[in-house]
């Protein structure tokens, strides 16, 4: 999936302070655009879009979740510099400048890609321009921290910090996201009542192109919390390509994907997720997750070689996961779960354990608990045969669960452990009672 490169510039013929008249189609089809497409992007202009009015929030929504972007100062039009203003204030990086004369005042300290234009209004010099905004597009691409900051307001105020773009953590982004009260109150209606009623609820939105992200983010995971996993995926086919390559939803279509069973197209969507923005506890997470199903698939097969490479990957996609960020628990129990499964079981996990109750613990100090940190110290408990701790651990968790894939999940890790501890001749009785209960509460 090539990422994407809004365009801010106007569009069609204008004639600017100085007199002198701009095809500005021409130089978005024979500059701009063929120099995105040669830094292996694909552009995505705002006059393109197909919603009502000319400054509208679903455009500005893209224009934020666009990984890349690029300016065409030329003439000072004022809604290219509102446009980019907010791009500024919200990214530290990835937007590239470029101007066909000088540069307006108040920018002209910013690096910009000059080109030239003709008597015509059209660009001149193309191949050398496309060159330049190439690289300019390349270095963007290479350098996406710090070092390549290009937002003054990023650059010249200290401690600023940007909003996390990247990825909203979808356990809570109901709680955060601000959008239309009315679809929300609706949606969370038809949550309640089940997967007919969301249908009817999701067929009065009207296109997804023109509603608010925050809409289509709740639709979807609406979908996940009834286990409607094929909803998930068609909707992520209709979402605007700016939203749908957004890091979370990308995230959870490979959850719907492995859900399904499609645990090779899963298995791609998450590998190149972590290719692009590199190891995180969510991404790893999910991957790890793949991987733990392929090795109960081989297992259940028999196919114990097949098994002992499975459960390794899973291991180590965990383990990745949970290096990449201490404060996140949930891969860390997971990686410490499955050493505790294999044939023998991997020593690492007793270095682990504690690492990983510390995490869950700080997090739980905090006041910001939800299923999975209870569910967390759950398995822990149960690893470390302490059963007092369990049980308070189970109750807590069977008070916070959300949706029924969550308690299912739990109990199957637990009947996991029930299993290999029983094939070594350490069984816990009062483990499968925890077990039961949570199977019970996934069930309805």
């Amino acid at each position: 999936m090539q990422p994407l490169c809004f365009v801010l510039m106007p569009f069609g013929k204008k004639t600017i302070a100085s007199g002198a008249t701009i095809d500005f189609d021409a130089v978005y089809q024979e500059l701009i655009a063929p120099a995105i497409a040669a830094a292996g992007m694909e552009a995505l202009r705002a006059d393109e879009e197909v919603t009502g009015g000319v400054i509208h929030k679903p455009m500005f929504e893209r224009l934020i979740l666009c990984d890349f972007a690029v300016a065409d100062l030329t003439g000072a039009n004022a809604n290219v510099f509102y446009e980019l203003g907010l791009r500024h204030g919200v990214r530290p990086a990835t937007t590239v400048l470029l101007c066909a004369g000088p540069m307006p005042f108040d920018v002209a300290l910013l690096r910009a890609l000059p080109y030239q234009l003709g008597a015509d209004g059209r660009p001149t010099a193309v191949q050398t321009a496309v060159e330049g905004l190439r690289k300019l597009l390349d270095a963007a691409r290479r350098t996406q921290g710090e070092a390549n900051l290009d937002s003054p307001v990023f650059q010249l105020v200290d401690g600023y910090t940007p909003p996390d773009i990247a990825r909203l953590k979808t356990d809570v982004f109901r709680d955060r996201a601000h959008y239309a009260v009315a679809a929300r109150n609706r949606l969370a209606a038809a949550r309640r009542v089940g997967s007919t009623a969301l249908a009817e609820v999701a067929s009065t939105l009207g296109d997804i192109g023109d509603l608010e992200s925050g809409v289509v983010i709740d639709l979807f995971l609406s979908y996940r919390a009834l286990s409607d996993w094929q909803a998930m995926i068609d909707l992520a086919v209709q979402m605007p390509a700016p939203l749908a390559r957004s890091v979370m939803v990308r995230e959870q279509l490979g959850f719907a994907l492995n859900r399904l069973k499609r645990r090779d197209e899963a298995e791609q969507l998450l590998r190149e997720l972590i290719r692009e923005r590199g190891p995180s506890s969510e991404t790893n997470g999910l991957l790890g997750r793949v991987y733990k199903d392929r090795w109960e698939e081989a297992r259940t097969a028999n196919d114990l070689l097949g098994a002992a490479g499975w459960i390794g990957k899973a291991i180590e996609a965990y383990l990745q996961g949970f290096e990449a960020d201490w404060r996140d628990a949930y891969p860390g129990i997971n990686a410490v779960t499955l050493m505790e499964l294999k044939n023998p079981p991997d020593p690492r996990r007793l270095e682990l354990l504690p690492v990983v109750s510390y995490a869950v613990k700080r997090r739980l100090a905090r006041g910001t608990p939800d299923y999975w940190d209870h569910a967390t110290l759950l398995e822990l408990a149960v690893l470390q045969k302490d059963e007092s701790a369990a049980t308070e651990a189970a109750a807590n968790a069977l008070a916070a669960v959300r949706e029924n894939w969550e308690p299912e999940t739990t109990a199957r890790n637990l009947a996991l452990i029930r299993q290999a501890r029983s094939s070594r001749g350490d069984a816990v009785a009062w483990a499968s009672v925890l077990e039961e209960a949570l199977a019970k509460r996934a069930g309805g």
